[in-house]
C-alpha cells in the first residue's frame, strides 16, 4: 500500500493530540494512603521514596492537599498499635482505619473514601483472616474469615466509608460482604473487589509500608498464581457473581493481558499499579537511568489503554501534578 498509506501523516507533532487513542485523565487516578496509630509525624517509607505512612491527625491536610490536586478518590490502610491472632482491632469503632474515615468526611466530605478490607496488618501472624488447621497445615481458614471480612467492611461503612475493597482473595469474600453491609441497612455502598490478585513477589515494599509481612508459609493458597490466567479471570467472574461493582487486576503492569480480558467482562475495573512498580521505577529514576514523567505517564496509559477505568497508584499525586502544567 506504500506510498498511498502513509501513516506517519497523522503523526506530525501539532497533530498528534487529535488522533491520540488514550488520554489519562486526574479522574482515572486512586491515592493510596497508609495511616498509622503509632506515629505522631510524618514517616517516610525506605523501600518507596517519597512515600509516607502519616498520623491520624493529619488524615484531613492529607486528604485536602489531594483534592486541591483535582484527585478525587483514596484507598485506605491502616496500621495498628495493637495486633493479635484474630485481627480484633480491624473492626474496633475506634480503630485505626475508623478513626481516619471520620475525620476525612468531617472535614474532606468531598473526597471518595475508599477502605482496603483485609487483616494481614491487623493479625500477629501477618495472614489475611483466622489461622488454623488444614489439609495442608496451618492455613487461612476461608470460612470463618468471611465473618471477619465481613465485620470489618460493616465497621467501614458505619464510620462513613463510601466504598469498601476486600483484598483478602477468599472464596465467597464477595457475597458475604454483601450480605453483611445490606443486612446493616448500607445497599448503597459498593463493593471494589480486589478480584484477581496474584501472588506477586512485587508486593515487598508494600508489607514495609503497612507492616503486614507474614510470620510463617506463604499467600499462594489464597492468591492466584502468575502462572493461571484462566483461572485468574474466572476469579473476576465469580466476584462479579456474587454482587461486586467493580472488580480489579492487581498488580497491573505485568497483567496487562489479564487486565484486557478482565474488562471485557462488562464491569468497571481497577488496576493496581503496586508498590514493586512504584520502587522500581524510583530506583532507576535516582540512578538517573530513566525519565520519571516520561516513564510514569507512559505506564498509566498503557494500563487504561488494556482496560482499566480506574488506576490505583503511588504516582498518583505526581501525575495530576504533571496533568495540571499541561492545561
Amino acid at each position: 500500500m506504500f506510498p498511498e498509506r502513509r501513516l506517519r501523516r497523522l503523526r506530525k507533532r501539532q497533530m498528534q493530540p487529535l488522533f491520540q487513542e488514550t488520554v489519562i485523565s486526574k479522574d482515572d487516578l486512586i491515592v493510596p494512603l497508609f495511616f498509622d496509630e503509632t506515629i505522631t509525624e510524618p514517616m517516610e517509607i525506605s523501600s518507596m521514596p517519597g512515600q509516607f505512612r502519616y498520623p491520624v491527625s493529619m488524615a484531613a491536610e492529607v486528604c485536602e492537599d489531594i483534592c486541591n490536586a483535582g484527585l478525587r478518590a483514596v484507598l485506605l490502610f491502616g496500621i495498628p498499635v495493637k495486633k493479635d491472632e484474630s485481627g480484633t482491632s480491624a473492626y474496633e469503632r475506634d480503630g485505626v482505619i475508623q478513626k481516619t474515615v471520620r475525620a476525612i468526611k468531617e472535614n474532606v466530605p468531598e473526597i471518595v473514601v475508599i477502605t482496603d478490607v483485609c487483616a494481614c496488618e491487623y493479625t500477629d501472624h501477618g495472614h489475611c483472616g483466622i489461622i488454623g488447621d488444614t489439609c495442608d497445615g496451618t492455613d487461612l481458614l476461608n470460612d470463618p474469615s468471611l465473618e471477619l471480612m465481613a465485620e470489618i467492611a460493616v465497621s467501614h461503612a458505619e464510620s462513613g466509608a463510601d466504598m469498601v475493597a476486600p483484598s483478602c482473595m477468599l472464596d465467597g469474600m464477595v457475597a458475604a460482604i454483601r450480605e453483611a453491609l445490606d443486612g446493616h441497612g448500607y445497599e448503597d455502598i459498593p463493593i471494589m473487589s480486589y478480584s484477581t490478585k496474584f501472588s506477586s513477589a512485587l508486593y515487598g515494599p508494600f508489607r514495609d509500608a503497612a507492616d503486614s509481612g507474614f510470620s510463617f508459609g506463604d499467600r499462594t493458597t489464597y492468591q492466584m498464581s502468575p502462572a493461571n490466567g484462566r483461572e485468574a479471570v474466572l476469579e473476576s467472574k465469580l466476584d462479579i457473581r456474587e454482587g461486586a461493582d467493580i472488580v480489579m487486576v492487581k498488580p497491573a503492569g505485568i497483567y496487562l493481558d489479564i487486565l484486557s480480558t478482565v474488562a471485557a467482562l462488562g464491569l468497571p475495573v481497577a488496576a493496581y499499579q503496586v508498590s514493586g512498580e512504584y520502587s522500581m521505577i524510583k530506583a532507576a529514576v535516582q540512578n538517573g537511568w530513566l525519565d520519571e514523567k516520561a516513564v510514569v505517564m507512559e505506564t498509566l496509559t498503557c494500563i487504561k489503554r488494556a482496560g482499566a477505568d480506574l488506576i490505583i497508584t503511588y504516582y498518583a499525586m505526581d501525575a495530576a501534578r504533571w496533568l495540571n502544567e499541561e492545561q
